[in-house]
């Protein structure tokens, strides 16, 4: 792996706090569907983001999730919900980067350009999804292998930390005490 040039470090980095800032101008969104419920109050995400955290929780939790439909939607609000609660929890600078990942990825033209996703994250299908994950999980880029990273620990916290997972992998839940 070569090294950077001075100069080319200084365009990623221009590059990536444009890409944020474009990504933060997006507007919040609105949720549908079984995102948008009364049994829970959502802190954190916005109605576009908890539709970003389904499409990406379904891609990276695949084969993890039950085969059922009404337990795979189930399942995905639970994982959603986790993400919601999970952020809640995080410092407030925290907080915002995640916000400036969620705006980058929720806008139109950035989530195109920087994700390649050119529908909107509900209609997106599964494969261009993981197609997503993985450009960013290898990139040379460092901002896009960081946003993997924030998105995939947030999802496997959420899935691996309910306990309704815990049964799929084995897991009999911890010890009494």
């Amino acid at each position: 792996m070569s090294l950077l040039t001075r100069r080319e470090l200084i365009q990623t980095g221009l590059g990536g706090l444009a890409l944020l800032a474009l990504g933060r101008c997006a507007p919040p969104g609105t949720a549908s569907g079984p995102f948008d419920d009364p049994g829970y109050t959502y802190r954190a995400l916005t109605g576009g983001d908890r539709e970003l955290v389904a499409a990406v929780g379904a891609a990276m939790l695949a084969g993890a999730l039950p085969a059922d439909a009404a337990a795979h939607d189930v399942a995905m609000v639970q994982v959603v919900r986790g993400v919601d609660v999970a952020i809640d929890g995080l410092p407030p600078n925290v907080q915002y980067e995640i916000g400036q990942l969620f705006g980058l990825l929720r806008f139109p033209p950035t989530r195109a350009f920087a994700a390649g996703i050119w529908s909107s994250w509900e209609s997106a299908g599964a494969n261009a999804v993981s197609d997503f994950l993985t450009r960013w999980r290898f990139s040379n880029i460092e901002l896009f292998r960081s946003g993997y990273q924030a998105l995939h620990q947030l999802v496997m916290a959420s899935w691996y930390g309910n306990t309704a997972s815990w049964a799929r992998v084995g897991y009999p839940g911890p010890p009494a005490v």
